[in-house]
């Protein structure tokens, strides 16, 4: 453990990741789990972005969104497997400060821009619903990357403005991190500096950016399931609702875990499993994303079968 004499004080310059604890099976057999997943996960983003990209019955605004999700999801993946993976293999479980900062930026920007884009998504599904007729004038290309081009910046700007803040810090005593990956709160438990600036700081920009694009998000379906349940007959309903359920589950599963991390009161209970929702939100929603949008959408699902008909003929001929 690499340290630097200030003062009266013992500067860590690295920090120690527990992880998941100790037991003796339980490295290989997370380590198998956990690449098997990272495989899949950039695989099945990958691919819905080949798909979005090459099929021109995908090229419309919600698949765009999906393309940026995808490729969202693919760098939120590789922010947390590959560090998680090599602690894994090798049993070195060190990362330095300044890795350590670099990596909670990623997951920062990664995680804030995907809240600004599902709520980006949930407002397309709303003009396409809730305003059918004006639809195509409304979510034109131009509103699309202007959409798209916000949630990225709405991103990195607030998590730049957060790693300046942070990069102030101090950290002395203990380096022992009780996570699998670096995350601000268990950073500012090993901070001699007073963080009291930071974490105000810290309600503000996820007030801002989190709770509010929540918002934005549940009114768009609130609006959306109103409209639906309007429509006379139950096969128009399943129709319509089946164009957006698959987003709807995704937003479910990355809001649900996120709030129980970091929003309800810190009992016994939730700190044991915290580690497990963490899992979901950082592990378990990319490799969602692609099988969930693949499995239930017929869009999608017609474009696979193209490609794979392509790749037949192609083979075929070569």
């Amino acid at each position: 453990m690499e340290m630097e004499e200030g003062g009266n004080q013992t500067t860590v310059t690295e920090f120690i990741l527990l992880g998941f604890g100790d037991l003796p099976a339980l490295p290989i057999l997370l380590f198998l789990v956990l690449l098997v997943i990272y495989i899949v996960t950039m695989a099945g983003n990958l691919l819905i972005i080949a798909l979005v990209m090459t099929d021109q019955h995908l090229h419309t605004p919600m698949y765009f969104f999906l393309g940026n999700l995808s490729f969202l999801e693919s760098c939120y993946s590789s922010a947390i497997l590959p560090r998680l993976l090599a602690g894994l293999l090798t049993g070195n479980r060190t990362i330095s400060v300044v890795g350590c900062m670099t990596q909670f930026f990623f997951f920062c920007f990664l995680a804030t821009t995907e809240c600004y884009l599902l709520a980006a998504m949930a407002y397309d599904r709303y003009l396409a619903i809730c305003k059918p007729l004006h639809y195509g004038t409304r979510m034109n290309g131009r509103l699309c990357l202007q959409l798209a081009a916000g949630c990225w910046i709405s991103g990195f700007l607030p998590c730049t403005l957060m790693i300046s803040f942070m990069s102030q810090l101090v950290f002395c005593g203990s380096n022992e991190m009780d996570h699998f990956f670096c995350d601000y709160a268990p950073m500012l438990k090993l901070s001699c500096s007073d963080t009291s600036l930071l974490t105000l700081v810290l309600y503000v920009f996820s007030f801002l950016d989190a709770v509010s694009p929540f918002l934005l998000t549940v009114t768009s379906y609130v609006c959306v399931i109103n409209t639906i349940l309007r429509i006379p007959s139950s096969t128009g309903r399943q129709k319509t609702f089946s164009t957006c359920s698959s987003h709807l589950i995704i937003v479910a599963l990355f809001y649900g875990t996120i709030m129980i991390v970091y929003m309800l009161p810190k009992s016994n209970t939730l700190k044991a499993l915290n580690k497990v929702f963490s899992v979901i939100y950082t592990v378990l929603t990319p490799l969602a994303n692609p099988l969930i949008y693949s499995l239930r959408n017929r869009e999608v699902k017609e474009a696979l079968r193209n490609m794979g008909r392509k790749c037949m003929a192609f083979i075929k001929i070569t």
